[in-house]
């Protein structure tokens, strides 16, 4: 092999950090402390907290019957729901009402929360095991993602530990809601096709002799396994929620740019031309279709639910669509309905708001909030509060207004691939929602880009410390700001954890915690 090709390879195949055993020991020991903070009084409160009213009792429906069926219902919003006072009691018998209900996610958010109904039972613990379990894992997941993406197991520990203390990610790994399921799977699909990148160039990079055979498009990929279970992870978003689908679109042109890139810098002639004819198709197929192929497949229940599956056999009453099955009438009628409902949602909600001011954490929702007075539910003063806020840690938000423009200028001035996938991220979780500023939204939907904004403040912090090769003095002043930078963000989090889950404190320790007015 010439010096020209060594060079090559170098920059297809940058090293991973040779750091052995600690690559696995320090993000398991970051995902520990994770596991502790969202399985530490999990079943707290004995409540149904926000949407968990929906999701907790379709799951369970799911569990019994493979379908939504109704709950019993007073009629009245403000009266209690005799399904939810008998679920809390432990009674069970004669909650359903035997009918078809009426939802408008797909079903496979609802399975996830499904499997800790099955193992706990129909429990406060038990609806919210898989959300908390699903959100360790995150934490588990970002840290290799930062090492792999940053190749630094010490800034990947430090992604970990950032979303392992962010508010919004914590509350949600504790709540029986669709959005942490759905940034489990974002997050997934991430992290496989970060592998896959490394894997597509470290093939071309075996494959360089070759080149001067197929200098025009460069040669074949091969099979790709990782981008495959990308598929399977994006489909499995669009199953949770409608809103994955922006991921995957993003995620398919961020891996193909990168396909692009890597025959470039291989020296394929025409990179572009390489990209499309031997990556496009595959990718399409991997991505796309595989993701349709898991988005079908979770609706299983609802194909062979027969009458008491909503819509089901709609078709049947209402013919006009020759060749295509009665079934997929059916379902594409569904999502029509499903569709209509999602854009025209614009009924007033105290909570909604606008997503120009999420990132800044204007308005956050309040999950969660009851009253007690001296000697009520151990509350040793006059007034006390017990409150769920899904409010992320300002310190590490506010840190990443600051840090996307930086990743803005290092993507378009700089070309870092690491700044445009980060960016990818944000986008597509993030982006969308301005579209439908009309409708009734919520600034807890942005959990399913926190792990993205958290990868962008770790590697602004990674800037901080200093490239390698800088002099000793330069890297311990930045190892010392990141650091404290670290705890502060750390500190900030502990700060608000009493609102952050439930625990019962002064009326005047929770009215410090809310800064703005707008959060209360």
């Amino acid at each position: 092999m010439t010096r020209g090709d060594r060079a090559v390879r170098e920059r297809l195949m940058r090293p991973v950090p040779r750091d052995g055993l600690w690559g696995w020991v320090g993000p398991l020991m970051v995902a520990a402390v994770a596991g502790v903070l969202r399985f530490w009084r999990l079943g707290t409160p004995k409540a149904f907290i926000f949407d968990e009213t929906y999701y907790a009792k379709d799951a369970y429906s799911l569990l019994k019957f493979g379908v939504e069926q109704g709950f019993i219902s007073s009629g009245n919003k403000k009266a209690p729901d005799p399904a939810n006072a008998k679920i809390l009691a432990g009674n069970l018998k004669g909650i359903f009402t035997g009918d078809p209900s009426y939802v408008v996610h797909p079903p496979g958010g609802k399975w996830v929360i499904a499997i800790g109904e099955r193992m706990f039972g129909m429990t406060p613990f038990g609806w919210r095991f898989m959300v908390a379990l699903l959100g360790t894992l995150s934490v588990l997941m970002i840290a290799r993602i930062g090492r792999r993406l940053f190749r630094s197991t010490l800034l990947g520990c430090t992604a970990g530990l950032l979303l392992a203390v962010d508010g919004l990610a914590y509350v949600h790994s504790r709540t029986a809601l669709l959005d942490p399921i759905l940034m489990f799977w974002v997050l997934a699909a991430f992290g496989a096709l970060l592998i896959d990148r490394d894997r597509t160039r470290a093939l071309l990079a075996e494959r360089l002799e070759g080149l001067t055979r197929l200098r025009d498009f460069g040669p074949s990929s091969g099979w790709r396994p990782w981008r495959l279970i990308a598929g399977v992870c994006l489909g499995a978003a669009c199953a949770t929620k409608w809103s994955g689908i922006w991921f995957v679109g993003m995620f398919g042109l961020m891996t193909v740019l990168w396909d692009v890139g890597a025959r470039r810098t291989a020296g394929v002639r025409r990179p572009w031309a390489g990209a499309l004819v031997r990556d496009a198709a595959p990718a399409f197929a991997s991505l796309v279709l595989v993701a349709f192929a898991v988005y079908l497949a979770s609706w299983t229940g609802w194909f062979l639910g027969g009458q008491h599956a909503y819509g089901r056999y709609w078709a049947r009453d209402h013919p006009g669509w020759p060749f295509v099955p009665d079934a997929l009438v059916s379902l594409w009628h569904y999502h029509q309905q499903a569709w209509s409902f999602h854009t025209h949602l614009e009924s007033f909600h105290p909570y909604r708001s606008n997503p120009w001011g999420w990132l800044v954490l204007a308005r956050p929702v309040s999950y969660y909030y009851q009253s007690a007075r001296l000697g009520e539910h151990g509350c040793e003063v006059q007034s006390c509060s017990q409150a769920i806020t899904s409010l992320g840690t300002p310190a590490i938000w506010w840190a990443a207004c600051l840090a996307l423009p930086v990743l803005g200028y290092l993507w378009a001035a700089r070309r870092d691939w690491r700044a445009g996938a980060i960016l990818a991220g944000v986008a597509a979780g993030y982006l969308p929602w301005f579209f439908f500023q009309q409708r009734t939204i919520f600034s807890f939907y942005a959990v399913a880009f926190v792990p993205f904004l958290v990868l962008a403040v770790t590697m602004c912090l990674g800037l901080v410390i200093g490239p390698a090769d800088a002099s000793p003095r330069r890297r311990q002043w930045g190892v010392a700001a990141a650091g404290a930078y670290v705890l502060l963000a750390v500190a900030n989090f502990a700060w608000l954890l009493p609102v952050l889950s439930a625990q019962v404190i002064p009326y005047a320790d929770w009215a410090h915690r809310m800064w703005w007015r707008s959060w209360i």
